[in-house]
């Protein structure tokens, strides 16, 4: 799981959660480019949202792809109908489109089934597309139902990672891997919503809070563990957002994100701002359209998260299987809500991941230029373009870029990897460690090149180091040293290669110390008989002794009720009441499948290494067997116990021109898009886009093109027609394309006219053009025409006060028409802008008397 990526379930706790229990944006690592639209054909609303998807971020007509034999609904599917209906049409469409290359996340919208069921296994349909089916094993302990399964094969490699989705898929992906999200609500107007927020959340750097709660559920607070980790690393960064609170309340509003466990909850309609991550660790929170008794996670994105996680299966509360808080430490690094999400659960198997993918609160975008081209441009023969970018802030250098040719990946046109000799130095209190960059070298690999280095001196710095992609976590060792005592410096020189492209970046001068308090897990297992007894030495770190002895003295005491005696016991203590005491809490019976056991948790009562020192000696009578036994400290927790800081090692260059030469003959005559896209130099990869519509001229070939309708709205119930002529004799074929690829040819005319597939398109914005090509093989792409394609729509008239009314689009604009002679021609009177989903207009009559009114699209 990564050097960071080690995380503690609680001794002995494994509890079913459902069953017996009480009730031209900066885009991060990512953009429309990479994403790849899949709609249900059947459903008008599954085509609208993905349309809408489409126009929202940006996403080639291409990469859109329509599932077209799925009438069984938005719950269930079995492996062999969703292998046959999505995912080998789907990997057919990538490659035979040419979008393997930059194909990393997939939108499902709406009517899709989140469910995929094989026997007794069932899968999300997310996860299936992430990283393919995984079959349930026999679960850790033999009572446990088979969905509390833990396969190896589902284990998520990519999970603490830190690094891009492109250099780290899971290993144990037997396909393409796709950092797969549902896009769905219960209805299309919610769904809309969801997408708008995620969308306008774009690098808005929130500074809300984020509630990590623990309540007082004890099967679904599991992941209160996991708190101080995630509460360190982005305190390290200067961001205080994370906040550990005790509470069942979920009645917030205005947060950035909220991460609870509870089986039933409610939130206000405002609870979260747009690009917030909420969910709660609950069995059935995935079971969207099914009474499962629990509350779903559509609760969170409907009370504005713009992401959100639910099992869709009894999985037990493994932490492995639900995301860790470090998503918001990924998410304040940059990465998009898909690449931290994902980052976040090691075993995504059961769990569906919902909401706007590419939400980027945290993306920083540098500058980009391109006032070397122009719109219109025509390019002819082999030309050399010039786009150049900069750096959004000195510690984010730009690694690489790429063109892309209408929306589909061309080639690298620049790469700055860390050059081979490059020097990075890391100065801790006094003492400096050098690592020259070897050949071949990655960020990742010379970070984790540079954390070997600094190991091998740790008997010096008394630092570890634990290398994470690009960054590497530093924790002091020292038992009296303060965070603020511990120094950092560091720094790169070009050293024996010809340029520095390698980048090295301190978090912060000086460490930072814990708030967490360490603490040490105890399992008391089997019934208490009468005299059995368990006794705790604890040794403070000044070397003073204080014991606790509970005996039982009657017979038919539970281990409960015995455990809860011994937490009472310690509590009470009054030696241990001090800063250099202890505390007992978390207390859980632990009874189920056969086993007979209470569990609690002691802290320490200050925080940080030291006070974790203190000892505690667990010995007990021969029936009870009490876990650990003999002497420990309190350092379960040892890694959220040491002072921190960060170090990121990225490449590149903060002024970056990318002069290259492109050869227009390879492509189609005629209008194309050229997009280069630059990328941050660090695992977020922040993508930087700057786009020029051009002309290539290189034969005689052309043609005409245009939309037979006026304006460029249309409803879907109109004939939407388009004339293409080419300017020679002489054709093979005329293909007219929009969203989703062909959607018509002729063959062996000069002249087509085509009528669009209005109902197949659906509602929303597409683009059309159209390809020419002659019995020679030259081809010329035509201008691309925008159309939007709206509901059709009738009028209604009323009285007091007279008015028309129909149903609109909010935001779109109608014309209104009138004559007083039904033969005479009708005159525009009015526009309205619809400001909801019905229009109104106040009747005045335009000579008096009888008056005819008609409306239109408005331009």
């Amino acid at each position: 799981m990564g050097n960071l990526g080690a995380m503690r379930i609680p001794v002995g706790l494994v509890l079913l959660l459902g069953w017996g229990m009480a009730a031209t944006r900066a885009w991060a690592g990512g953009s429309g480019l990479n994403v790849i639209v899949v709609v249900n054909q059947n459903s008008t609303n599954s085509v609208q949202l993905g349309n809408d998807y489409c126009e929202l971020r940006g996403v080639p007509p291409q990469n859109l792809f329509r599932m077209t034999n799925w009438t069984g609904g938005s719950v269930d599917w079995g492996t062999d109908q969703f292998q046959s209906a999505l995912l080998n049409p789907l990997l057919g469409m990538i490659a035979a489109r040419g979008l393997t290359t930059q194909a990393q996340f997939v939108v499902l919208s709406m009517d899709i089934p989140y469910r995929v069921g094989d026997g007794t296994s069932s899968n999300s349909t997310t996860s299936a597309l992430f990283y393919g089916f995984k079959p349930y094993v026999a679960p850790p302990v033999p009572c446990l139902p088979p969905a509390c399964s833990l396969p190896d094969a589902a284990s998520n490699s990519y999970a603490f990672s830190e690094m891009p989705f492109e250099d780290a898929p899971p290993d144990t992906a037997a396909t393409n891997a796709f950092l797969t999200m549902m896009l769905t609500a219960s209805n299309l107007t919610t769904a809309e919503g969801i997408l708008r927020r995620g969308v306008a959340s774009d690098s808005t750097f929130p500074t809300q809070t984020v509630y990590l709660e623990q309540t007082s559920d004890p099967a679904r607070n599991v992941r209160f563990v996991e708190f101080d980790n995630a509460i360190m690393d982005t305190r390290i960064r200067g961001d205080n957002s994370l906040v550990w609170i005790v509470s069942d309340t979920t009645s917030y509003t205005n947060l950035l994100g909220l991460l609870t466990g509870l089986a039933n909850l409610s939130l206000p309609v405002n609870a979260f701002v747009s690009g917030a991550i909420g969910d709660s660790l609950t069995s059935y929170a995935g079971m969207l359209f099914e009474n499962s008794g629990q509350t779903s996670l559509l609760a969170f994105l409907n009370a504005g998260a713009s992401g959100s996680y639910g099992t869709i299966q009894e999985p037990c509360n493994y932490l492995q299987k639900f995301p860790n808080p470090l998503d918001y430490f990924y998410q304040d690094r940059g990465f998009c809500l898909a690449e931290a999400y994902y980052q976040s659960v090691l075993d995504p198997f059961q769990g569906l991941m919902a909401g706007e993918p590419l939400s980027a609160p945290f993306a920083r975008r540098g500058a980009s230029d391109w006032s070397t081209l122009s719109d219109a441009t025509v390019l002819s023969g082999t030309v050399t373009l010039s786009p150049a970018f900069a750096a959004a802030a000195t510690n984010l250098p730009l690694g690489r870029v790429d063109l892309f040719v209408d929306g589909t990946f061309s080639r690298t046109v620049t790469n700055l990897p860390p050059s081979e000799g490059n020097v990075m130095s890391v100065t801790l209190n006094g003492f400096t460690v050098d690592y020259s960059v070897p050949a071949g070298a990655s960020v990742a690999s010379a970070a984790s090149g540079l954390a070997d280095a600094l190991n091998a001196q740790t008997n010096a710095t008394q630092v570890l180091a634990l290398d994470a992609g690009d960054r590497i976590e530093l924790q002091s060792l020292s038992l009296t040293a303060p965070g603020s005592s511990v120094s950092l410096s560091a720094g790169t020189s070009a050293g024996t290669a010809g340029q520095l492209t390698t980048w090295l970046s301190p978090a912060r001068p000086t460490f930072l110390d814990t708030s967490a308090t360490g603490y040490l897990g105890v399992l008391v297992s089997n019934s208490p008989a009468a005299g059995d007894w368990v006794e705790l030495t604890f040794t403070k770190t000044n070397g003073a002794q204080v014991v606790v002895a509970v005996t039982n003295t009657t017979s038919g005491t539970s281990v409960a009720e015995f455990t809860q005696g011994l937490v009472n016991a310690v509590n009470a203590t009054t030696a241990l009441q001090g800063p250099d005491g202890a505390l007992a809490s978390d207390f859980a019976d632990d009874t189920y499948c056969g086993q007979i056991a209470a569990q609690f948790t002691l802290y320490a009562r200050s925080p940080g290494l030291a006070a974790s020192q203190l000892e505690v000696t667990i010995a007990s009578s021969a029936n009870l067997v009490v876990t650990p036994s003999g002497t420990s400290r309190l350092q379960d927790n040892i890694n959220d116990l040491r002072p921190r800081n960060h170090l990121y090692v990225s490449s590149g260059a903060f002024s970056l021109p990318a002069g290259f030469v492109l050869d227009t003959t390879q492509f189609a005559d005629g209008w194309h898009e050229l997009t280069a896209v630059a990328y941050e130099g660090t695992s977020v990869r922040t993508q930087m886009p700057v786009s020029h519509n051009v002309q290539f001229r290189n034969t005689s070939l052309s043609a005409s093109f245009a939309a037979l309708l006026a304006g460029t709205n249309a409803t879907v119930a109109m004939p939407l027609r388009f004339s293409v002529a080419a300017s020679t004799g002489g054709i093979s074929s005329i293909e007219l394309f929009s969203t989703g690829g062909a959607i018509g040819v002729v063959s062996n005319e000069q002249t087509a006219v085509f009528t669009a597939p209005s109902a197949l398109l659906g509602l929303g914005l597409h683009p059309f053009y159209a390809v020419v090509t002659d019995t020679a093989g030259d081809r010329y792409q035509t201008q691309t025409l925008w159309i939007r394609l709206v509901p059709s729509f009738t009028l209604s008239i009323s009285r007091s006060p007279l008015e028309l009314s129909w149903a609109a689009i909010p935001g779109q604009s109608y014309e209104v028409l009138a004559t007083t002679n039904i033969t005479a021609p009708f005159e525009p009177v009015a526009t309205v802008v619809a400001s909801n989903s019905v229009a109104q207009w106040p009747i005045t009559a335009p000579g008096g008397g009888v008056a005819f009114y008609r409306v239109q699209l408005g331009p």
